[in-house]
């Protein structure tokens, strides 16, 4: 089978491998479409803490469940299914009480181990969610707007609150839709002004802010009669964003580092205290916050596919990537997408063609 390996950063080779078999407990997914995640690019680039080479990338997966092993219901052949990547030991004290989003053994599926940026892969079955309620563009979009929904959760957003996102990439545009969805005042912040447009245009985020040309705490105080942010969600993976997002936490207010990043992040302790804030650091996702997305998006609630803006089929990635890494490249999500004779007909009436 095609697999594409990030040998080491900055180089991605197209590689002939062996079919995987498939064990007890597992089942095969023919993938049809992979995301292409801020993890892969920070892969690419040497940026990502967790990972090592070689190493196959891609965990945002939707695909056709092909064939299962001893333990899973036959009935499951023929399914159309999204990946949950996140495999936790249930072991662990992290896993007893249900945060197997931080299980202490975490392999994710494309970061710890080889992940879907192949034609097929064997996944355990409990997993794989089968799904034929969305398009395979949407079930693969699912596990980037779970990361939003398990932030948002996390932080006990509440109705009427007013919410801070900076940092509008593909993560942070499923926190703000999450947030808005509890009934907050979302606030998106960027120093893309293209970015923040798209939020505005497409996604319906109404109050945006650029520092690089706006005083954001000033624009808080005056949205918030005087206060900054309730809740502020960092989504930047840039250290020095991170670190100036404080200073815009109100008193008593909360901030979630969504984003995680190879450094330190400091804070100046006497307004830390002073305002009694709350530091959380949001990891992955737990199985409810998929279902949360995938409730939300069969009602319409969520924009999708709209964040998806370049494509490109499996063969080429390695020539793609690269270009897509550029800043001010205009990817706000790419999607692999991965064709098959049987699925040639089928896929000839097709959205739009945006390979660059």
């Amino acid at each position: 089978m095609r697999t594409v390996v990030c040998q080491a950063p900055g180089h991605l080779t197209l590689e002939q491998r062996a079919d995987p078999s498939c064990g007890p407990g597992e089942a095969l997914l023919r993938i049809r479409r992979v995301g292409v995640c801020g993890t892969d690019i920070h892969a690419y680039g040497g940026n990502q803490p967790y990972f090592t080479y070689p190493r196959v990338l891609g965990h945002e997966l939707a695909g056709e469940i092909v064939a299962v092993g001893d333990g899973v219901d036959p009935a499951r052949v023929g399914q159309q299914a999204y990946v949950i990547p996140y495999l936790h030991c249930g072991e662990c004290r992290a896993c007893r009480r249900g945060r197997t989003n931080c299980c202490r053994r975490m392999q994710v599926i494309g970061v710890h181990r080889d992940g879907g940026m192949c034609d097929t892969l064997a996944v355990p079955a409990d997993h794989l969610v089968s799904d034929a309620s969305l398009s395979l563009d949407q079930l693969a979009l699912v596990e980037c707007l779970a990361i939003g929904a398990h932030a948002v959760r996390r932080s006990e957003l509440a109705e009427g609150e007013l919410a801070v996102v900076v940092g509008a990439g593909p993560i942070g545009m499923g926190v703000a839709q999450l947030a808005r969805e509890r009934g907050a005042r979302v606030v998106m912040v960027d120093t893309n002004a293209e970015r923040l447009a798209f939020c505005h245009e497409r996604l319906g985020i109404l109050e945006t802010l650029n520092p690089a040309d706006q005083d954001v705490p000033a624009a808080l105080a005056a949205l918030g009669d005087g206060e900054l942010a309730d809740v502020v969600f960092d989504a930047t993976g840039n250290p020095t964003a991170m670190c100036r997002g404080f200073d815009l936490v109100a008193h008593a207010g909360r901030y979630v580092l969504v984003s995680i990043v190879k450094a330190d992040i400091a804070f100046h302790d006497p307004d830390f205290h002073g305002r009694e804030m709350t530091l959380l650091a949001s990891r992955n996702a737990t199985s409810e916050d998929f279902d949360t997305v995938c409730r939300l998006m069969a009602a319409g609630h969520l924009e999708a596919s709209a964040m998806i803006t370049h494509r490109a089929e499996l063969d080429a990635l390695p020539d793609h990537l690269p270009a897509w890494c550029v800043p001010g490249s205009g990817v706000v999500k790419a999607m692999i997408e991965l064709e098959f004779p049987e699925h040639a007909e089928a896929e000839a009436v097709h959205a739009p063609d945006h390979r660059q």
